[in-house]
């Protein structure tokens, strides 16, 4: 990987199956390089640029799962954020390389909530925990059940609690 060219600062990794307890679940992971642009005079990544993180891993989970918000927006489907929190632990450092680790912790037919690791690549160190919560609405900004409005999107995604 080149990390100096900016299109190929990412890389999608496959989804992963984990177990936690009883539970099973599928785990994506994103590479970035903690570009200077994101940190601030101190070479700290500026807290807003997390959000952004958790932007990029969900988007490459939708992606690993055979899908892509272009084409659910085709589709009438958009899913805005309705709710997200952080919690910082320490601070990723420009040129740091980062892994945005991106699992589902919840899924019902009007929403889904996302979980996020932001991890340090070098020692393994969770840097930040976070978690967005997303509305299923229409092109009118609408809610709408999933599971009966789009029942092929919806089978893409339960599957991966049912496995």
């Amino acid at each position: 990987m080149n990390f100096n060219d900016p299109g190929d600062d990412l890389m999608l990794l496959e989804l992963k199956r984990i177990s936690i307890g009883d539970m099973n679940m599928y785990i994506n992971e994103t590479k970035l390089k903690v570009r200077y642009v994101e940190t601030d005079q101190m070479g700290i990544v500026h807290h807003s640029k997390y959000y952004v993180y958790f932007e990029v891993g969900r988007t490459e989970f939708i992606t690993a799962i055979g899908m892509t918000y272009k084409e659910m927006e085709k589709n009438n489907i958009m899913l805005p954020v309705v709710e997200s929190s952080c919690k910082y632990i320490e601070g990723a450092k420009y040129e740091d390389i980062i892994i945005i680790q991106t699992f589902m912790k919840e899924l019902n037919g009007v929403k889904v909530i996302f979980n996020y690791n932001v991890i340090r690549a070098e020692d393994g160190k969770i840097l930040a925990k976070g978690s967005t919560t997303h509305a299923f609405v229409n092109e009118k900004f609408r809610v709408v059940n999933l599971r009966k409005v789009n029942v092929d999107m919806w089978s893409k995604l339960k599957k991966l609690f049912e496995e």
